[in-house]
């Protein structure tokens, strides 16, 4: 199927926001008003710098600016995402203290961990979606494939002779790679590493043949013909990447690109939830505001409560399968 032109995709995506926003202002209506006394904390559960602290900052200037209040970005590392995601759930449900979330917290890390310090569904309150970043789906130049089916043929033709770097176990890098294996059914060999940069530097050396990670990082290395870009992530073609198919258009059904959300403390007043949505929302729908995500790699996400809700739902039964079916567990 042919892509939708970028700008279309754009415009859709931003009347869609613009809706959500639309809708979280009538249900703060609806249910009182909410307005913040003292500043915000939006708690990141990683290290200053990564994807997900860069776009926490980003967000935090135009929300603070919405709600009157400060808002500040607190960085919380530690336990595979955890120790941050377990401040939030214990923090006051006044509204004041946010998780900025990643797959890990509610979505992986209950599938992947023995067991984590809070209750993944019960101690938290869905806010709003943040973003998608698609991963892309690069292989070596060495590599005689030129598009998926050829990837999966080469595989089944010489079975564990295609190595996939990742980001780490249990990374949206590694998950995404076990997802092509087991709706492929092919055999591919796992090569972790400490983070993505690590996995570049091995895949443009040739030391692993192929890797399902950031799309930011890889497409200009398979612009400059560094690497060969494949597919992406993402359901269907995204617009960062409009003349890649997606990989679902070989594998029906793929999906793996990693989603980011701001919840609160569960038991935070719908008031509030409601504020925060619309401002969250209105703040995703500005032009000027998708265009630096969109320079990032990343696809603004927006909606509500209830979307967000059901989302966290899939991604975690999808990802469980994953994890299961592969056997992998926490380092």
């Amino acid at each position: 199927m042919p892509a939708q032109p970028t700008h279309r995709r754009h415009l859709l995506a931003g009347l869609a926001s613009f809706a959500a926003a639309q809708r979280g202002f009538r249900a703060a209506k609806a249910q009182g008003t909410w307005t913040p006394t003292r500043p915000l904390r939006l708690i990141v559960p990683f290290a200053a710098g990564g994807s997900a602290d860069q776009t926490a900052r980003m967000l935090a200037e135009p929300l603070a600016a919405a709600l009157g209040q400060p808002v500040v970005v607190e960085n919380r590392p530690g336990g595979g995402a955890t120790l941050g995601a377990q401040v939030v759930a214990r923090a006051a449900p006044d509204g004041l203290t946010l998780l900025y979330g990643t797959p890990g917290p509610q979505i992986i890390n209950p599938h992947l961990m023995r067991s984590v310090p809070y209750d993944p569904e019960r101690d938290f309150a869905p806010v709003v979606g943040v973003k998608r970043a698609p991963n892309l789906l690069c292989v070596h130049p060495s590599v005689a494939a030129r598009s998926v089916p050829e990837l999966i043929t080469l595989a089944k033709a010489r079975p564990g002779s295609v190595a996939f770097a990742s980001s780490g176990v249990g990374s949206s890098s590694h998950l995404a790679g076990e997802m092509l294996k087991h709706m492929a059914g092919v055999e591919l060999l796992h090569v972790p590493y400490r983070g993505t940069g690590p996995a570049t530097t091995e895949l443009l050396s040739g030391n692993v043949q192929m890797a399902i990670d950031t799309l930011s990082i890889l497409l200009p290395h398979a612009r400059n013909g560094a690497l060969r870009a494949l597919a992406v992530s993402t359901p269907q073609r995204s617009p960062l990447a409009p003349e890649l198919p997606a990989i679902a258009d070989t594998l029906p059904g793929f999906d793996a690109a990693p989603f980011n959300y701001i919840a609160a403390p569960a038991g935070t007043s719908p008031a509030a939830i409601a504020r925060l949505n619309a401002a969250v929302n209105a703040i995703l729908a500005d032009p000027a505001f998708r265009r630096r995500m969109e320079e990032l790699g990343e696809e603004p996400a927006g909606g509500t409560p209830e979307e967000l809700a059901e989302t966290i739902r899939a991604e975690s039964k999808r990802w469980k399968a994953v994890i299961t079916t592969a056997g992998i567990k926490a380092e």
